[in-house]
């Protein structure tokens, strides 16, 4: 399937998808969904959480590892919070190193060495990126997904239900579910009722949340 570079409303690039009209992240801004999803209403949420309280370090788990913009935004904020990150991202079709040079996350964030060293990681093997970031990128479809009690956040970027609908169903949810740990936040830049009711009938806990730059809401789902 052809993908091709675009420029989001913030200046940053993502990766289009012309036979589906559709995108990897916003085209309102690629940089900035990124943060307002899954570092603020992700990450920092459950720095403060009842849930990471007695615990050292945090274990999140990404569906749809990308361009790894999520990775390398939040390899940036645990640095800047001095949070110890297990950082697990799940991806059926690993982008191209064409693809990956013509990004420009880099020359709006800087910490040009992390997005390299994230992009340079072995697959399949748990790679130390920074003193406070630590990656294992795993290529395999999120059906396949089989760990338990094990994360304490999930990053849900999979591809929007309008064109994978099978996604966003009781059936992943309760896979999702199961990886995670008590407390566990999962984060997601859609708000779509048929999602959000799957998700609350395999027993998370949904708020809706105000959305990033160009999306009225988002949800945040808790594992109670």
């Amino acid at each position: 399937m052809r993908r091709e570079i675009i420029t989001t409303d913030d200046g940053s690039k993502t990766i289009h998808i012309p036979d589906w009209n559709e995108q990897y992240h916003s085209t309102h801004g690629a940089i900035q969904e990124a943060i307002h999803v899954y570092i603020k209403h992700g990450l920092t949420f459950f720095s403060t959480s009842e849930g990471y309280k007695n615990s050292s370090e945090i274990s999140i788990l990404e569906i749809g590892f990308g361009t790894g913009l999520n990775a390398f935004l939040t390899a940036i904020k645990a640095k800047d919070l001095n949070l110890n990150c297990n950082y697990v991202g799940v991806e059926g079709y690993p982008i191209i190193k064409e693809e990956l040079d013509a990004l420009n996350y880099t020359k709006i964030l800087k910490y040009t060495s992390i997005f390299n060293a994230i992009h340079a990681s072995t697959w399949e093997t748990k790679c130390a990126i920074t003193k406070h970031f630590k990656l294992q990128k795993q290529e395999k479809q999120f059906l396949d997904i089989t760990e338990d009690n094990q994360f304490d956040v999930v990053y849900f970027d999979a591809f929007g239900p309008r064109v994978q609908p099978e996604l966003w169903t009781e059936n992943v949810f309760k896979i999702i579910y199961k990886t995670m740990k008590q407390n566990g936040v999962m984060v997601t830049y859609c708000a779509q009722g048929h999602a959000r009711r799957a998700m609350m009938s395999v027993g998370f806990v949904v708020t809706k949340l105000e959305g990033p730059p160009g999306k009225r809401h988002m949800l945040r789902a808790v594992k109670q």
